[in-house]
């Protein structure tokens, strides 16, 4: 186990710092020599960790997402816990890839960086489509629970109500990025509040509350 937990915090480390690299000076600043430097190891560590430059930038691309994915499964799990609506419950979830604070600033750049990249390179194509197929299927599934409890009428076609609410969702992100004086965070919130209260249009059956989202 020691083995593994330290793989793994290296590992941890050396993409932590692929991120604060291109946060800070873009994706082609990005080096074997200057993700060494900007961890505090050597070069041949990063090398004993990724063979290969798309190695490290795969790796990195993965763990933002993966980052994303967990805190909005806690998010799920809270709102379920305090019986929030599943549009509440939604927003919050999409906020998450807001870039309204540092933190997610940092990984939206992140996301635009190796949009960029995966046009000319296919593993990082792949796990863009897969990351983004995965968005959907999620949205698509927490627009066919809202069928279930209510908050959705039955008529309402999740995968094509879930493409638009994504996309809303991205573009939302895109404005806020070029133009943050220009987008203020209540304003974005209410006009996330406003795309996704077009498809749960009822009232949940089973939650209790939904105020303080």
């Amino acid at each position: 186990m020691p083995r593994v937990a330290d793989h793994d915090a290296r590992h941890g480390q050396i993409t932590d710092a692929v991120q604060r690299l291109i946060v800070r000076d873009g994706l082609t600043a990005v080096t074997v020599a200057r993700t060494a430097a900007e961890a505090g190891v050597s070069v041949g560590l990063v090398q004993h960790y990724f063979t290969a430059k798309d190695e490290m930038l795969l790796a990195t691309f993965t763990r933002v997402n993966r980052r994303f994915t967990a805190r909005v499964d806690e998010l799920v799990n809270r709102g379920e816990a305090e019986g929030r609506t599943i549009a509440v419950m939604l927003r919050q979830a999409l906020a998450e890839l807001l870039p309204l604070d540092d933190a997610r600033r940092a990984e939206h750049l992140v996301r635009l960086a190796f949009a960029d990249q995966a046009a000319h390179n296919t593993r990082l194509a792949t796990v863009q489509q897969e990351t983004l197929a995965d968005i959907r299927s999620r949205v698509a599934q927490a627009i066919h629970n809202g069928t279930v409890c209510g908050e959705v009428t039955g008529t309402v076609d999740a995968a094509d109500q879930a493409l638009r609410i994504v996309a809303y969702a991205d573009g939302l992100a895109l404005h806020t990025h070029i133009d943050p004086d220009g987008t203020p965070e209540p304003a974005i919130l209410a006009a996330l509040d406003d795309q996704i209260g077009r498809v749960f249009t009822g009232t949940c059956r089973r939650a209790r509350r939904c105020q303080g989202a």
